[in-house]
């Protein structure tokens, strides 16, 4: 009887890890309705963005290899952006959709004196649309995300603030920084 029950248990634990790994994978939105959600259900048609080799550069620096793409699709309505980029976290892509606000930026110009106006990017919102990573998935959650929201790019190409990682999760957590990165740099490059 006990070795029936230490197989059943066994059989159980096993399970119960092989069930909570496969949990942290999923589409939880797809980008279609990333989009629609975005524009209050009345999308604008897609555009494109080259990828020149003026920006390619760039692009290297803050994906830290080469995007291998010509081109990147995204949506824009006034002020906004939005933007579906996958980046790979350990092992395989996490796809994340990305809205980016341009909001105009007072300051004083100390050469001249002058108040000077210039829109600035920020971050609006950061979701996690497909995870298909066994762990880290927190980093879909509303807690860790809140981290971007007004997040904005340094001359650096930085994050003008810390992100706090995740135990467990370091190259999930790499991953949508590096995409943050990159959909304000992009959305800086629109006219």
């Amino acid at each position: 009887m006990s070795v029936r029950f230490s197989l059943l248990l066994t059989l159980g634990l096993a399970l119960l890890i092989i069930s909570s790994i496969t949990i942290a994978r999923g589409v939880y939105q797809t980008p279609r309705d990333f989009v629609s959600e975005v524009f209050s259900g009345s999308p604008p048609k897609p555009k494109v963005l080259w990828i020149t080799k003026k920006l390619k550069p760039t692009v290297r620096e803050i994906m830290g290899h080469n995007l291998n793409r010509l081109r990147i699709r995204y949506w824009r309505h006034e002020q906004r952006s939005a933007w579906v980029l996958e980046e790979i976290g350990k092992e395989s892509p996490i796809t994340v959709g990305l809205v980016v606000r341009r909001n105009a930026r007072t300051r004083d110009n100390k050469v001249n004196g002058r108040l000077e106006s210039r829109l600035e990017s920020r971050l609006e919102s950061i979701r996690v649309l497909e995870y298909r990573e066994s762990r880290g998935d927190e980093v879909r959650q509303a807690f860790f995300r809140d981290q971007f929201t007004g997040a904005s790019l340094t001359q650096s190409h930085q994050l003008d603030r810390p992100i706090d990682g995740i135990s467990g999760a370091t190259l999930s957590v790499r991953a949508l920084t590096k995409l943050a990165r990159l959909a304000l740099f992009l959305d800086q490059q629109l006219k």
